[in-house]
C-alpha cells in the first residue's frame, strides 16, 4: 500500500485534504424495506475497500475528535464534490452527516486493516439548516460529523462541484433539515440515496404554510434564484394551511409551479404526510388534511397537479397506508415518543420515521421517473 504524506490545500475556493492512495472503486446500493416497511440503502456512496498500514493513522487536516469526529473546511457557500475514506488500522463502525444533521453515509463497517471510499456532493448554505435560522444558524463553512461506535477516517477531499443537479425541496417542518434531536425532517434523510452529481438544497422551513413560504424573501425568493434548467423543485405544503381557503391554496401552489417553470426547472407536488391520529383502526380527516375550513388538501393539490399538468408524488396516500397498516400502536415508532424521544408528537418525525416517509418519497420519483430518479442508488 502506498501511503503519501497529509497533505491540506486551500486555494482558489479549492479545498483538498489527502491522506492516502486508493487502488479500487466499487458500489454498494442502496436495499429497500421488510415488514412493509421502505428502508433508505444501509450502505450508500460510491466504495472501495483495501488493506491499510498497521500502523495509527492521523486524521485528516481540518478534523478533530475521537467520537464524533468533526471536520470543518471554510467554504462559500454553494455545492461541494466531497469523498471521504473511512477505515483504518483497528475496525471500525462509522456514519457520516452533513452540515444541520443531514445523514450521508448510514453506519457502515469496515475490517481492521480495510479503507472505504465514498463521494457525495453537497450543498453549503448559511444558515445550514432551516433558512430563517429556527433551530440554530450553525457555522459558516462545511461542518461533516462522522459518528459511530469506532468511527475512523483516513482522508476528505472537498471541491467546488461543477455543474450538479440540484433538487430543490420547499416544505414545513416535516421535510426540513431539523438541528435538534429527535425532530427529523425526511429531506435531510433522502440525501444518502443520491449520487454525486446530484445533490438535495433542503429550503424547508418549520411553520410554513403554502403562502407564509411563498411571500418569504428567505424561503420561495431564495430557492427560486438560484434554480436553473431541469432543476426538480419539490413542493409539499398543507400541515400549516389549516385555515386557507381551496382558493387560495391552490392559488399559492399555482404560483410557484408557473415561477419554477419560467426559470426551466421541473416543479414536483408532493401531497402532505399524516398525522398520526386514529378512530378506531382508521385515521380520521385531521390526519389526513382535511382543514379547519372543510378543504380536503391533499384532494386541492391532485386536482392543482392534473390542471398544470405537473407529477404528483401522493405522499399522503403512501404514508395513510403505512400507518394504517401498523395501527394505532406501532405507527407510533413512526413519530416522537415520550418513552424514546422525551416528547409525545403525532406530526413530526423520528429519525426512522423520517426515513420512511422519504423511503416512500424516493419510491415515486422512481415509480413516475422523475428528473431525480437517474441520480439515485
Amino acid at each position: 500500500m502506498n501511503l503519501n504524506p497529509l497533505v491540506s490545500l486551500i486555494k482558489d475556493g479549492i479545498v483538498i485534504v489527502m491522506g492516502m492512495t486508493l487502488q479500487r472503486r466499487g458500489r454498494h446500493d442502496a436495499r429497500m424495506g421488510a415488514a412493509g416497511l421502505l428502508t433508505l440503502a444501509v450502505l450508500a456512496g460510491i466504495g472501495a475497500a483495501h488493506t491499510a498500514a498497521a500502523a495509527p493513522q492521523a486524521l485528516p487536516a481540518g478534523c478533530s475528535g475521537t467520537s464524533p469526529i468533526i471536520c470543518r473546511y471554510g467554504v462559500s457557500p454553494g455545492n461541494y464534490e466531497v469523498t471521504v475514506s473511512i477505515g483504518g488500522a483497528a475496525a471500525g463502525q462509522t456514519e457520516m452527516w452533513a452540515e444541520a444533521r443531514r445523514l450521508m453515509l448510514p453506519a457502515t463497517r469496515t475490517a481492521a486493516g480495510a479503507v472505504a471510499t465514498y463521494s457525495f456532493t453537497l450543498n453549503v448554505r448559511q444558515p445550514e439548516g432551516q433558512p430563517t435560522g429556527q433551530g440554530g444558524t450553525g457555522n459558516p463553512g462545511l461542518d461533516l460529523r462522522f459518528a459511530g461506535s469506532n468511527p475512523q477516517v483516513s482522508a476528505v477531499s472537498v471541491q467546488p462541484a461543477a455543474q450538479p443537479l440540484v433538487a430543490y425541496l420547499a416544505g414545513d417542518s416535516t421535510v426540513c433539515d431539523q438541528s435538534t434531536i429527535p425532530y427529523t425532517g425526511w429531506g435531510q434523510m433522502i440525501t444518502t440515496a443520491v449520487r454525486a452529481g446530484a445533490v438535495i438544497a433542503n429550503y424547508a422551513d418549520s411553520g410554513e404554510s403554502s403562502g407564509s413560504f411563498l411571500s418569504n424573501s428567505a424561503l420561495f425568493p431564495a430557492l427560486l434564484s438560484k434554480v436553473k434548467a431541469n432543476d426538480p423543485v419539490f413542493i409539499q405544503f398543507g400541515h400549516n394551511d389549516k385555515q386557507t381557503s381551496a382558493t387560495a391554496y391552490r392559488n399559492n401552489l399555482t404560483t410557484m409551479i408557473t415561477r419554477v417553470r419560467a426559470k426551466g426547472g421541473v416543479p414536483v407536488l408532493v401531497t402532505p404526510p399524516v398525522r398520526r391520529q386514529f378512530n378506531g383502526n382508521r385515521l380520521t380527516p385531521t390526519a389526513l388534511h382535511v382543514n379547519g375550513v372543510g378543504v380536503n388538501l391533499p384532494t386541492e393539490m391532485r386536482a392543482v397537479g392534473a390542471a398544470q399538468n405537473v407529477p404528483v408524488v401522493d405522499l399522503t396516500a403512501k404514508s395513510k397506508a403505512l400507518v394504517e397498516s401498523l395501527g394505532p400502536s406501532a405507527s407510533a415508532q413512526l413519530f416522537l415518543r415520550s418513552s424514546v424521544d422525551g416528547v409525545t408528537d403525532n406530526t413530526h418525525f423520528s429519525q426512522y420515521g423520517a426515513t420512511q416517509m422519504g423511503g416512500l418519497v424516493l419510491q415515486s420519483i422512481r415509480e413516475q421517473n422523475l428528473p431525480l430518479a437517474a441520480h439515485l442508488r
